[in-house]
């Protein structure tokens, strides 16, 4: 299992109303699983932006939702959050251990340098791990799952 991370910002001057349609109505003409979370600060910086999850099965998941993304049924949808949007940032994570679902709530962890990661795994809590795979970004290494430990609120769904 597999989860494709994007996060990202509105150019500068636009309306954070229209900004959330437009992120609703393209995740509402996507497929496949998927959230949006309007962040209190980026995990990997100090200002706010958004958070969006897609789940997916398998690296040829990935491929099927980025030629989904912007098909023709849902091209529209796609362009108008894009028109909207400044930076951008992804990853792609894997399930290491735990449910397959988005976290309600998260926490992002680096591992150690020379610290195993069997041992790093370890001494976190008993609970969903998401470790990222492919960088895009300046994306964490780990996402724990902890409900309510991040400032966000849902956008979709």
């Amino acid at each position: 299992m597999l989860a494709y991370l994007f996060w990202h910002r509105p150019r500068d001057g636009a309306d954070a109303t229209r900004y959330e349609e437009a992120q609703r109505g393209f995740h509402s003409k996507l497929e496949a699983e998927s959230a949006c979370f309007r962040l209190g600060k980026l995990p990997f910086d100090s200002r706010p932006g958004y958070e969006d999850w897609y789940l997916v099965d398998d690296w040829g998941g990935l491929g099927r939702l980025n030629e989904a993304a912007v098909d023709a049924v849902r091209r529209p949808a796609h362009d108008q959050a894009a028109a909207e949007a400044g930076a951008g940032w992804g990853g792609v994570y894997s399930l290491v251990r735990g449910p397959v679902e988005i976290p309600a709530g998260t926490e992002w962890h680096p591992k150690p340098r020379l610290v195993p990661t069997e041992t790093f795994l370890a001494d976190l809590p008993e609970t969903t791990i998401w470790r990222r795979e492919l960088v895009l970004g300046p994306a964490p290494e780990f996402c724990v799952a902890v409900p309510g430990a991040a400032e966000r609120e849902p956008v979709w769904p």
